[in-house]
Parts: structure tokens; C-alpha cells; sequence
């Protein structure tokens, strides 16, 4: 039976609940509900409260396509705009030093997610870790990552890149408060995949992020989603015009939409900008000179990011999952790879093409599309980074045989498995009815290994050497774990030059 357990934070008391092993805190605010007045606005501080405030259960998710938002069979978690909220895991039993602190950015496309979902719940990290784990929510789709600052007016501001300072006022919010949770402000690792990752990246790229994280890992990150400004203006311009705003009443018409209506819009958008522009997400981080100043593979290769010690890398087969369940636009057809070079880079189409021999089989397409959309950018922004800091880089192939029998392996998202330990959870054992179940909990010991280790030290397990541009040596997480020199050298040379959409 659960207990109370109540901690004062700079904004006000709050409750949780106390378990056995755990404490929990749900909910907690981090920032005044952006809602009214404050839609398009950046996060807002949150007012202090007075008595004890309620962090007994998971706040709104995002206000996204309901599939998403599911808890079980038939329960759907609530959705609002109120949902700037944050959750915080630690271990119940006490500690002589303030424990490290582990912040995850979840997934989603910056279109779907919330904390609250299952494999997010960080259990199996601070079981084993003893570490303080926080999970956060962020504005997504077109309340979080379309940018409509260029109708902004001295009385009705509207700023940029929302959903990346919500992740920024969560990390302040961490910087502030987690000491009374138990864990260090000044030892927290940020850590997200997919978009997710990219927020990682994007994190690391901005000025407004620097001295609230020590070290960062991004899992499976597409580092090159991210617009400039004639593209982001394009593509707030088609939203508001499958919102039906009219010339001049832009502002009036983002202010008076209700979220459905939003939302319809925004799933409109997203048909239109991918069927143009494959390769693309309709929903990124922007450049707007203020919290990015450039993109973060510029960043990246021009040794302008911060400089702490990262662990970045992809899955085997990261498309599979997007041939499978749908493609959302990415470059899976002869059609879309020839218009993503003809958006980008023409002159490279014949080099790249040539490293996958048997282009145009379904099979070549997948590991083409992976390659650009993850593998690619999460290159470049490691080649970057050895400048300045210690980098890890890894690929993730372990596939459980029902994996492999449905044509996935090891695709996107599939190491979250492991990392966050789910192999002995209902979930985690459905991935192994073939078999597979302890080759699958040896890998989650190795990688939670080397992910707690890197967030207590800055540096993984000995096994795992550094990366750099020489010999580009990069863990290979599987059955057996192994250090590859430069994997997939003739794709990486193919694709040698290629940026992609900026």
C-alpha cells in the first residue's frame, strides 16, 4: 500500500506517493498552463502555491491524435493545453550524497507522446541505478513546433520554437528543485530517442540550455530536423491556411481555434508538406536566432555546441518500423528518394545509390531511408562533437527471433527495451514468445550498464572506447557485444557531403 511523501519546492509543497522501493511524484507543474493568452507563448513561470499540492497522478497529455494517449485496454490518459507538467522517480531509501539525475525527452515525430506512456517509467533505471528519474511533457504539432512569430505584435507576442523552451523551463525547473528530491543539480543527464533524441541535439545547440545538464545521449536522433526560416514561414503560412485564417486575422484566427480544430488543420499540413518535401518532419525545431542559432548540425560540425560528454547512435534497422505500420511521408519508394534528392543535393543521387546494390528492392529502400533520415545525421553530429568533448557512438542490432519473423529486427525504438529494462514486463516478454528472453536481459544489463555508468561518471563502461574521426570504432550492442571500426564505411563514404533539407 502507497504512502504519502511530501517535498517543498521552490514554487510550493507538493505530495507523492511512497512505495516499497520508490518515490513518486506525478504531475507536477513546471510552468502556468500556456493557455488563452499564453497560446504561442513561451513557457510562463509558474505562480507559487500555498498548503500541499497534489503530484499523486500523471497530468494532461498533449492535446494530439487520441491513439497515442492510451494506458490500457479501452483508457485513454485526459488531454489539455494545461500540460506543461513534469514526474519525478527516486529510490526510497535514503543516500549520504545527492544521487545523479537522469532527464528523458520522449518521442513522437514532435506530433504524438506523453510521459505518461508505460516505457517510460524509469523503474528499472533507478532499481538499478540508484538514480532520481524525471520524465517530462512539451507542446507538440502546431501549439508546440510551428512557428508563427512572424505575426507577433508588441501587444500579442508570439514566440518560437515552444516546444524546445518547454524542455528548457522543465530543465530549469530540474535545476532548481531536484536537490530536494534527492538528486544533483549539478550531475543531470538528458537523455531522449527520435524526436526526442533531436530535442537532445537541439538542447545541446542552444545558448539557453547551456549549464542546466552535464551530459546527454540521444538515441536514434534525425539531428537534421531542423528548418530555416523561409521553410518554417512556408509552413506555418499552409497551416494557416487549411485553418481557414484569413489575411490579416492570422493572430485572431491561432487565438480562437479550438484544439479539434487545430489539430485537423495540423493533420492536414502534415499530408501537404510531406507529399512535397519526403524526408521531412511537418513539426521541427527552427533556426530563429535566439534559442537556435543555427541548426545543430552546423552547430555540430562547427564545434558550436556545449561541450559535454555525449553518447549518440541508431538502431540496425531503423525504417523497418515505418515500412510496416506506415511511412508518414519518409523517402520508402523510388518516387520519394529521387524528389529528396532532387529538394536537396542532385548531384549526389547516382553516389549514394551505388552503395546499396540492390536499390530499388524493398530491402535497399528501408536501409536507405534509415540511413538518411537517423543514421546520417547522428553521424555528422559525432564527427562534430569529438572536436570539443568525449563522444560514445553505438548501433543497437539485437532482435529477439519474433523481430525478425516479422520482418523488423532491430528497428526504431526497439532498444528502449533495454534501456529502460521492460524484458521481464508484459510488453517486454511479448517481443520474446519465440525465444530470446535472456539474450534480451543480457543486453539491457550491458546497455542500463553503460547508460548509468556515463550518467554517475561522464564516461560508459571501460569495454566502450571513445569515438573519433580515425578510427570511428562504435559499440555494437547484440547477443554479444562488440567494437566495430567505421561500420558501413562504403554508405558513410556514398553519403559523404549530403545535408538534406535546411
Amino acid at each position: 500500500m502507497a504512502l504519502i511523501t511530501e517535498v517543498e519546492t521552490a514554487e510550493g509543497r507538493v505530495r507523492g506517493r511512497r512505495y516499497r522501493e520508490f518515490l513518486s511524484w506525478r504531475g507536477i507543474p513546471f510552468a502556468l498552463p500556456p493557455m488563452g493568452r499564453l497560446r504561442f507563448r513561451s513557457p510562463q513561470p509558474m505562480t507559487p502555491w500555498s498548503g500541499v499540492r497534489d503530484a499523486l497522478s500523471w497530468g494532461f497529455a498533449p492535446p494530439q491524435m487520441k491513439f497515442a494517449t492510451m494506458m490500457g485496454l479501452g483508457k485513454y490518459q485526459p488531454m489539455s493545453e494545461d500540460c506543461l507538467t513534469l514526474n519525478v522517480l527516486a529510490p526510497a531509501a535514503p543516500s549520504a550524497r545527492p544521487r545523479p539525475v537522469m532527464v528523458y525527452i520522449h518521442g513522437g515525430g514532435y506530433v504524438i507522446g506523453t510521459s505518461a506512456t508505460m516505457v517510460y517509467g524509469g523503474q528499472g533505471l533507478v532499481e538499478h541505478g540508484d538514480i532520481v528519474y524525471v520524465s517530462l511533457n512539451y507542446r507538440l504539432g502546431p501549439l508546440g513546433y510551428l512557428d508563427f512569430s512572424e505575426f507577433s505584435t508588441p501587444s500579442r507576442p508570439i514566440e518560437s520554437n515552444l516546444g524546445l523552451r518547454d524542455q528548457i523551463a522543465a530543465l530549469e525547473w530540474v535545476h532548481r528543485n531536484i536537490a530536494a528530491f534527492g538528486g544533483d543539480p549539478d550531475n543531470v543527464t538528458v537523455f531522449g530517442e527520435s524526436a526526442g533524441g533531436n530535442a537532445v541535439v537541439s538542447l545541446m545547440s542552444s545558448p539557453h540550455a547551456e549549464g542546466l545538464f552535464s551530459r546527454s545521449i540521444a538515441q536514434s536522433a534525425n539531428a537534421a530536423v531542423c528548418y530555416g526560416p523561409e521553410r518554417s514561414q512556408r509552413w506555418s503560412r499552409i497551416f494557416l491556411d487549411e485553418l481557414g485564417a484569413e489575411d490579416g486575422r492570422e493572430v485572431q484566427a491561432l487565438e480562437s481555434a479550438g484544439v479539434r480544430h487545430l489539430g485537423k488543420a495540423g493533420l492536414s499540413f502534415m499530408r501537404r508538406a510531406l507529399e512535397d518535401e519526403p524526408g521531412t518532419l511537418g513539426y521541427a525545431p527552427v533556426v530563429d536566432g535566439d534559442v537556435l542559432p543555427m541548426a545543430p548540425l552546423d552547430a555540430f560540425a562547427e564545434g558550436k555546441t556545449q561541450r559535454l560528454p555525449m553518447i549518440i547512435g541508431t538502431n540496425r534497422r531503423e525504417a523497418a518500423l515505418f515500412r510496416k505500420f506506415g511511412d508518414e511521408g519518409m523517402p520508402l519508394t523510388t518516387d520519394r528518394v529521387d524528389l529528396l534528392f532532387e529538394n536537396t543535393q542532385p548531384e549526389l543521387r547516382k553516389r549514394v545509390l551505388s552503395a546499396y546494390p540492390s536499390y530499388p528492392s524493398d530491402n535497399a529502400l528501408t536501409a536507405l531511408c534509415g540511413d538518411a533520415m537517423f543514421w546520417k545525421p547522428s553521424l555528422d553530429c559525432a564527427d562534430g562533437h569529438t572536436q570539443t568533448a568525449p563522444t560514445y557512438r553505438y548501433r543497437y542490432d539485437y532482435a529477439p527471433r519474433l523481430m525478425d519473423t516479422l520482418g523488423l529486427g532491430a528497428t526504431h525504438a526497439t532498444e528502449l527495451v533495454p534501456v529502460f529494462g521492460l524484458g521481464e514486463t508484459t510488453f517486454g516478454k511479448s517481443m520474446t514468445t519465440l525465444g530470446g528472453a535472456r539474450d534480451l536481459r543480457g543486453v539491457s544489463r550491458r546497455m542500463q550498464g553503460h547508460w548509468l555508468r556515463f550518467a554517475r561518471e561522464g564516461a560508459p563502461m571501460d569495454t566502450w572506447p571513445r569515438y573519433d574521426t580515425h578510427e570511428r570504432r562504435t559499440m555494437i550492442f547484440d547477443r554479444r557485444d562488440r567494437v566495430v571500426s567505421d561500420p558501413r564505411r562504403e554508405r558513410r563514404e556514398a553519403w559523404e557531403g549530403f545535408r538534406g533539407y535546411r
